[in-house]
């Protein structure tokens, strides 16, 4: 893990200017968040390319699929509330019943928003986004994985949803590291529990509970999902069997996003292992600090020993 964390949106504003110098296709759209999304410099370089709708996210969504129908490539951004609540309709028909080609980027997801409250907080965008048809899911665990994951969906055809949060986050991964489109990556071998966790946030945690359960005596492996769909169930099951054992991690309800996902595949393919999901338990969002929410909400690196123990 890298001792030097670099803001998400950074990433994100100097990948789009990579992709953006080389291909006079690559758009971006804002609903008036700009400075919240860290695209300002790419407006600068590229001012007939930043398009901000204001505070619309369902035009903001609209406009994306317009571009992608001339043959533009957007990625249009908003906080993972709007994104998801906001504008679900204005996504599921006009970009992906339409087979078109939007990247909609939800930010700040989980408890990542801290301040902005329970209004702005989305435990729930995951289990909206796992039911629209072929929609590809992803959720980059840091800097790395974020800048691999934009140029993956710059590259590839369909409609993408990707969910970052905007605040440093430290590296997982060498800035080498190869990442594809469905496929986890094994952080840490174990042989007591996988830890199966999804985001920047939970991937940390998840690394936090396998060297607490470590001097407990306990060996956990860790997985980071990185794309919730599809699944890559087949690392995921590997370990499962390996372990006995699977506790899954999301920043988001407990039910409807990774939990449920890696249930289901467990379950259809006859895998069975000793199972729990740590997550929000059917709750809304607050306002607070970021260590006071995870405390509240039961997402941190403790929170995954005791559950752990319970198994």
């Amino acid at each position: 893990m890298s001792d030097a964390p670099k803001e998400m949106r950074a990433v994100y504003n100097e990948t789009l200017m990579e992709l953006a110098a080389v291909n006079p296709n690559i758009v971006v759209v804002e609903a008036d968040l700009m400075r919240a999304t860290g695209t300002i410099p790419f407006m600068k370089a590229f001012p007939d390319r930043a398009i901000n709708v204001g505070v619309a996210e369902a035009n903001l969504v609209g406009v994306a699929s317009g571009l992608s129908s001339t043959g533009k490539i957007p990625f249009a951004a908003t906080f993972a509330c709007f994104a998801s609540r906001r504008a679900y309709d204005q996504f599921f028909l006009s970009s992906n019943y339409a087979k078109l080609n939007v990247k909609l980027v939800g930010t700040d997801p989980g408890v990542m928003a801290v301040f902005n409250g329970g209004t702005h907080m989305p435990f729930e965008d995951l289990a909206l986004m796992r039911v629209i048809p072929d929609l590809t899911i992803v959720e980059p665990s840091d800097p790395v994985s974020l800048k691999a994951f934009i140029k993956l969906a710059a590259a590839r055809y369909g409609c993408v949803y990707l969910r970052m949060p905007r605040k440093p986050a430290p590296s997982f991964y060498p800035a080498d590291e190869s990442f594809e489109f469905g496929k986890a990556k094994l952080l840490r071998e174990g042989k007591d529990v996988v830890l199966v966790a999804l985001g920047a946030l939970m991937v940390a945690e998840a690394l936090k509970a396998a060297d607490l359960l470590k001097v407990k005596g306990v060996s956990a492996a860790v997985i980071d999902v990185l794309t919730l769909k599809p699944l890559d169930g087949a690392l995921i099951g590997t370990w499962a069997k390996k372990c006995g054992k699977v506790v899954t991690m999301e920043n988001h309800q407990a039910i409807g996003g990774l939990g449920s996902a890696v249930a289901e595949y467990l379950m259809e393919n006859g895998i069975a292992v000793k199972f729990a999901r740590q997550g929000v338990k059917d709750l809304f969002g607050e306002v607070g600090t970021l260590d006071y929410l995870q405390a509240r909400f039961q997402l941190t690196a403790a929170d995954t020993v005791r559950i752990v123990e319970s198994l």
